[in-house]
């Protein structure tokens, strides 16, 4: 019997715990404005493609979409939570080769065990190298690695993607923390639209493939994100 309780305080325990880091993330990462993300999403971009080592030209060069989720917020007590927020933009045309659409705004989570004390914020960048990728994450909520392929993305601004699983994913995914850049794995991330932050940038309900068909005006504050993709890599190159 009084193992029975213990087990059962035990449970309630870490039930609480997953319950505030979870809530702890989503809060945090809800402080921001949605057009502060953009703002944000373009200046975590402009950097990248600048800096060394950077997102590959020639992978950017051959993508369909990016997808840019900047601080994303990493906390917990012995369960961590981790709850993002971002815009995502893709070629615009039937077969992905035009110029870079209005932003989507996205929203990603995932989970993780272990001892995590604290909280740490990261910038995410996942390069979508086709159409299947696209659409996939696009239409609703996708989970990494299982309804697309995910892979830690090669670095570099010269970096190819050499090994035959990374040639052959749907995407390509990089971190940045404390100023350090590098491949990294999202497999079993769940990445899609966000419906709401979409409605109060558009001023209207719109679903991710409709802000890709040009259906809505890209916010002022997208100028820079876009006007950095148009000016990083203008056309599509063949893969």
């Amino acid at each position: 019997m009084i193992q029975q309780k213990t087990c059962y305080r035990l449970t309630r325990a870490v039930f609480t715990l997953i319950t505030a880091a979870l809530c702890f993330v989503s809060l945090v990462a809800r402080a921001d404005s949605e057009s502060e993300r953009i703002t944000d999403a373009g200046r975590v971009f402009q950097e990248l493609i600048t800096g060394n080592p950077g997102i590959p030209q020639n992978l950017l060069n051959k993508a369909d979409c990016i997808i840019i989720l900047p601080s994303v917020k990493k906390a917990g007590l012995i369960v961590g939570g981790q709850y993002g927020k971002g815009v995502m933009s893709c070629r615009s045309g039937a077969n992905f080769n035009g110029k870079w659409s209005s932003p989507i705004m996205m929203q990603s989570s995932g989970g993780s065990f272990g001892l995590q004390i604290g909280g740490e914020a990261t910038d995410f960048v996942v390069l979508v190298m086709n159409s299947d990728g696209a659409r996939s994450v696009m239409k609703g909520r996708a989970k990494l690695g299982g309804d697309a392929s995910v892979a830690a993305g090669p670095v570099g601004r010269d970096a190819e993607a050499s090994t035959t699983a990374t040639m052959q994913a749907q995407m390509l995914s990089y971190s940045r923390a404390k100023g350090v850049f590098g491949g990294v794995s999202l497999s079993g991330t769940s990445l899609g639209p966000d419906d709401g932050d979409n409605e109060k940038v558009y001023g209207k309900k719109v679903s991710g493939p409709e802000i890709f068909s040009g259906s809505v005006q890209a916010p002022a504050s997208a100028q820079v994100l876009l006007s950095e993709l148009h000016k990083a890599s203008p056309q599509k190159l063949a893969k």
